[in-house]
């Protein structure tokens, strides 16, 4: 009941932006950027991840993130995580200042909530070379929801991170930020993870995945996509339209979901070796491309 409460909450209050089939869209979440520590689990792929965005960001891509962008329970301030990954938000302020960038905040960064948090924080940043302050994400607005709408057919995406369907991190979010940064953090070190985490926790995974599908059949099989599970899922026309973008901190890869010429695709990135011994980042299709209009409400 309380799930489809939040979500009928998100869902009324998202923002619309509209799109065509000439629209290119690339869907990420999950990235979890850290301070470049131990505990960053993002660390691994920065470099597989600033690849992607630089092609999205060249192929004239808007560029959606669907929460937990920024690992704000382990880490104290934004401060640090800019430190540690400059360069990838720097490209990221190029989809802004281009109006392709489209955040939506997670449990890990509900902070985002605030507008005067993301005023302080989000808006610009000091550069020691210059001892001056500059402009980053300035006037940038984050979201719960966003929905996609079709100018033409008038199909809705449903954007939303996922927390809405678990209770314990949508309603206990400072808890949980309160038990990772005093407990979890430290013994991530040692690989034992978050048990109240779904993407960690396989039971709470499908009890999360089970919420939504229940939510997506009360409205008429709204297309829905969310991350927080980290758990990448592509439906078939005709099932439930949920659709997961996985995350970016899977181990040596990343997975989104494209949308271009009006279908939508699940990729991945990871880096593969040549013959010659080369490494290089490449990019691999996982699922569809599947045209959205197959997905009727």
């Amino acid at each position: 009941m309380f799930t489809r409460l939040r979500l009928d909450k998100a869902f009324k209050n998202a923002r619309i932006l509209p799109f065509n089939d000439s629209s290119k869209f690339i869907l990420f979440s999950d990235c979890h950027r850290g301070d470049n520590s131990f505990a960053d689990d993002f660390a691994n792929n920065r470099n597989i991840y600033f690849h992607a965005l630089k092609h999205y960001y060249n192929h004239g891509f808007v560029y959606c993130e669907l929460g937990d962008g920024d690992e704000l329970w382990e880490n104290l301030t934004f401060e640090s995580i800019f430190a540690a990954h400059q360069n990838i938000f720097l490209l990221m302020k190029k989809f802004y200042d281009e109006d392709r960038l489209h955040i939506i905040y997670g449990n890990h960064d509900m902070v985002y909530k605030n507008r005067s948090y993301v005023e302080k924080h989000l808006y610009s940043y000091f550069e020691p070379k210059t001892g001056k302050t500059k402009p980053l994400f300035e006037g940038i607005s984050i979201d719960e929801s966003i929905i996609l709408e079709h100018t033409e057919s008038k199909q809705q995406l449903f954007l939303v991170h996922g927390h809405q369907a678990d209770w314990w991190n949508y309603t206990f979010w400072r808890w949980g930020r309160f038990l990772v940064r005093v407990l979890w953090k430290p013994l991530q070190v040692f690989g034992i993870a978050d048990p109240t985490s779904p993407a960690k926790n396989y039971k709470e995974l499908v009890k999360v995945e089970k919420r939504f599908k229940k939510w997506i059949a009360r409205n008429s099989n709204q297309l829905t996509i969310a991350g927080h599970t980290h758990r990448p899922r592509f439906p078939k026309p005709g099932d439930p339209a949920f659709f997961n973008d996985g995350s970016c901190v899977h181990p040596r890869s990343i997975i989104g979901l494209e949308i271009e010429n009006g279908s939508i695709c699940l990729i991945k990135w990871y880096i593969e070796i040549t013959d010659e011994g080369f490494l290089q980042i490449v990019r691999t299709i996982l699922e569809g491309p599947t045209k959205l209009a197959l997905y009727k409400t």
